[in-house]
């Protein structure tokens, strides 16, 4: 058999041409014997189909390394391949040309020609290496095996597959017929052309045919559990349909399923309103009917759940003893008696009239003044439940009203979830941060939360995933914020804003003595040690170290303190060997506050107190209290500019232009030269340049900041001021008077002006804010300056008698 083969092959060899043109093929691998259509549509490829046919019919077949390339080059082409023969071909109407070619031997590519229209290369004729007959044999044996086990366990290739297989008798015949029918990659397929050994070919599609037989029979026993599992399913489901159909035709109760009668004491025990209790019974129904197979039971199920779950008729009993409640606030807090106060006249109205719509309150204020702690102080005094919502970095309106059930996850919005947290209708609802929402394409939150903070409508509060009226009206909303304008004006309109100033240093004092040292004691174990921090270690803290509206920063340094002293304690333990620390204690004292927190952070600057030319003393509110802002003004030669630094914003910069032009028009009567901004250029900065600063109140401070640089006059270190100016050079009125009063208390500073107009609100600030504080209201910016720059002749004068003396 294998003499004929080699004689045959010896003939083909010689009527084979060396030049041969190349087809590259995109997604197929011709093998031997094999009698194949290809499809051809290239250009290049048509050119080669056709020269082949007018010539000696030999084609070269190749398979591309990349099937996606459109123009491949020869770099992109397999070297080994098929050297078939045309047997025929057929052009279609579309332009393309079908070919319908034989594979008759191996081939390799030795060199691509310098031919333009189409692939042409030097090939050299491949004919595979004789083995022994026994060996081949035993390959062929085994190639047969494993070709019958594949065939019988791939869907995708038919049955007489094996008849046709056991119809060759060549041994090269069998192994191509087997590669050609193997579902791979062209890669793969590519390998077995590599081999130019009969006996590796078939060692490698038996290898593969191995593999894949295992891969083949592992996705028939999966595909089998899987319609194993269908099949119990669909079983089931019959059965589920039938026990329904049954009951349905019994119409008995006690036929309901144990869960089902769980669910429906549930549902009746709840007590709900007449509305969600037809919409309860509703859903039950369908619940019952639908099979607990289905995704839509999990959906029905967990909304019944919520609905019997919310709280609808449970609350707790308000306590109304007006003198007990007030004891509770001042436990808890120091200070803030307006909201103090709010809140006992609250209880007093629920004594006279036992129930009362309109209880929404907005405590504003800076940072770590107790706007979250006292909401739960109100909720203890009250004897409610307590609930907090933050709102901060909330986007989406579904926060706030739920989603619909519609969509896979849906859940109800923040306050039905709060409500049946507190298990009560009527719990203490703080809404944390309501000045931090924004919103999004989403949906605007904010808007959602109008609702919710009308007493008028949330009696009737609709939440998407409930799809019922709920009522919220007997809940007490308590909303805090840092910053007043940041929060919606409808949203204002609807709540009682109490604002909640920063800390003075004596309150500070109280606070840390009653609230914060007791717990930081008992926090680091120091409560039984006899642990003593002085007053005036305290007021050090208070003054050097923190420099706060709140008092946050004085919890962190004082809790450093108890840590460095729990660890001195530890350490002269462990030398002295002995418990003596906890009979004598250990008291706190000044010395030892900068050994354990270093360097104070804050002294104040006497220097900065001084009369200096162009420097003056503002005073500024922010989100934080208020602060001092310096201003600092110099003339120099230039080109007649405004140069504005510190990182202003647009109003701010505004304000300088407004004082400026004030100071040039009206410069002869303010002794100033008429021509004074000719050939100078005027420079305002702002030190702590990298904290961007805004708003108008810094208007008179930069004016009269102006008019000392211009003037060459002094302005006194111990005044300051706030108030926006006009270009006729009126004084007009500012916000944040309170925290302004304390950042010049903070500040050691004596004297303060202000616009007339804020004059009323000098009422409703407390005495201790005011106390050692010369506050003069002025309307006119003219008022200012002898109070500002006579003031600082005079120190200057006491001064120089000083020193004569």
């Amino acid at each position: 058999m294998t003499k004929t083969k080699k004689s045959k092959d010896v003939t083909v060899v010689d009527d084979i041409p060396k030049l041969l043109p190349v087809l590259p093929l995109r997604d197929n691998i011709i093998f031997l014997y094999m009698i194949f259509p290809v499809l051809v549509g290239r250009e290049q490829s048509i050119n080669a189909a056709n020269f082949s046919l007018e010539s000696s019919k030999y084609i070269f077949l190749s398979a591309q390394k990349k099937a996606n390339l459109e123009d491949p080059t020869p770099e992109d082409i397999f070297v080994e391949g098929t050297i078939a023969k045309i047997i025929q071909i057929l052009k279609l109407p579309n332009g393309l040309m079908k070919i319908l070619v034989d594979g008759i031997v191996q081939g390799k590519i030795k060199k691509f020609t310098n031919r333009k229209e189409f692939f042409e290369a030097e090939v050299e004729v491949v004919i595979p290496q004789e083995i022994d007959s026994q060996e081949l044999k035993a390959l062929i044996r085994q190639l047969s095996v494993q070709f019958k086990d594949y065939v019988k366990n791939n869907r995708n290739i038919p049955a007489e597959a094996i008849t046709a297989y056991e119809n060759i008798d060549e041994p090269d015949r069998k192994l191509f017929y087997v590669a050609a029918n193997i579902n791979q990659s062209i890669q793969v397929k590519q390998s077995i052309l590599k081999k130019f050994s009969l006996k590796e070919q078939i060692y490698d599609v038996i290898k593969l045919l191995n593999s894949e037989v295992d891969i083949l029979k592992v996705e028939k026993e999966i595909e089998h559990k899987v319609q194993e599992n269908i099949t119990k399913t669909q079983r089931k489901f019959i059965i589920a349909e039938q026990i329904r159909i049954l009951q349905d035709e019994l119409g008995k109760e006690e036929e309901i399923s144990p869960e089902f009668k769980k669910i429906k004491e549930k549902i009746t025990k709840a007590k709900m309103p007449k509305e969600a209790k037809a919409k309860a019974a509703e859903e039950f129904e369908k619940l019952r009917k639908t099979p607990p197979s289905s995704p839509e039971f999990t959906v029905i199920r967990n909304y019944l759940d919520w609905l019997a779950d919310v709280p609808w008729f449970k609350k707790t009993k308000d306590i109304l003893d007006i003198v007990n409640v007030r004891t509770i606030l001042d436990e808890d807090h120091y200070g803030l008696d307006k909201p103090k106060e709010r809140i006992v006249e609250h209880i007093a109205v629920l004594n006279l009239v036992k129930q009362m719509k309109g209880q929404i309150l907005c405590f504003v204020g800076p940072p770590g003044v107790g706007k979250t702690s006292l909401g739960k102080s109100i909720a203890r005094a009250l004897g409610r439940n307590f609930v907090r919502i933050s709102l901060g970095g909330v986007r989406d309106e579904a926060e706030i009203r739920g989603h619909r059930r519609t969509y896979i996850g849906a859940m109800p919005g923040k306050l039905i979830q709060s409500m049946k947290k507190a298990g009560t209708i009527n719990p203490v609802i703080l809404l944390d941060e309501i000045d931090k929402m924004s919103m999004d394409f989403r949906g605007d939150p904010s808007s959602a939360m109008l609702e919710v903070l009308d007493p008028e409508q949330n009696h009737s509060f609709s939440d998407h995933y409930l799809d019922v009226d709920y009522d919220l009206s007997q809940a007490m909303f308590i909303t805090t914020a840092n910053v007043r304008y940041n929060i919606p004006l409808p949203l204002q309109d609807r709540m009682e804003i109490i604002e909640l100033p920063g800390y003075l240093e004596h309150e500070k004092v109280e606070i840390a003595k009653r609230h914060i040292v007791p717990k930081q004691l008992e926090a680091h174990g120091l409560k039984t040690l006899g642990v003593k921090l002085e007053d005036q270690s305290i007021h050090k803290i208070i003054m050097e170290y923190t420099r706060e509206a709140g008092v946050r920063n004085l919890e962190r340094e004082i809790s450093s303190v108890f840590r460095k002293t729990a660890k001195e304690i530890v350490l002269n333990r462990y030398k002295a060997k002995s418990k003596k620390v906890k009979e004598g204690g250990f008291k706190i004292s000044l010395d030892k506050i900068e050994k354990y927190l270093g360097v104070p952070r804050f002294r104040t600057q006497k220097n900065l107190r001084e009369a200096k030319v162009g420097s003056v003393t503002g005073l500024a509110w922010t989100s934080v209290g208020g602060e001092i802002l310096n201003v600092e003004v110099t003339v120099m030669n230039g080109t007649g500019k405004l140069t504005l630094t510190g990182q202003l914003g647009d109003v701010m910069k505004e304000s300088a232009q407004a004082a400026l032009s004030y100071l040039r028009s009206n410069a002869k009567e303010l002794g100033l030269p008429i021509n004074f901004h000719k050939g100078k250029e005027i420079h305002i900065h702002l030190p702590e340049g990298a904290i961007p600063k805004d708003g108008p109140s810094a208007g008179i401070t930069m004016a009269l900041a102006m008019y000392s640089a211009i003037s060459q006059k002094p302005a006194s270190g111990d005044i300051a001021m706030t108030g926006e100016i006009t270009l006729r050079g009126k004084v007009l009125p500012i916000g944040g008077l309170n925290e302004k009063l304390l950042a010049a208390k903070r500040n050691e500073i004596t004297t303060v002006l202000i616009p007339k107009e804020n004059e009323k609100d000098l009422v409703e600030i407390k005495d201790a804010v005011k106390e050692g504080l010369t506050i003069i209201p002025i309307e006119d910016i003219k008022e200012a300056l002898p109070i500002v720059f006579g003031k600082a002749k005079k120190t200057r004068t006491v001064k120089r008698r000083k020193s004569t003396r």
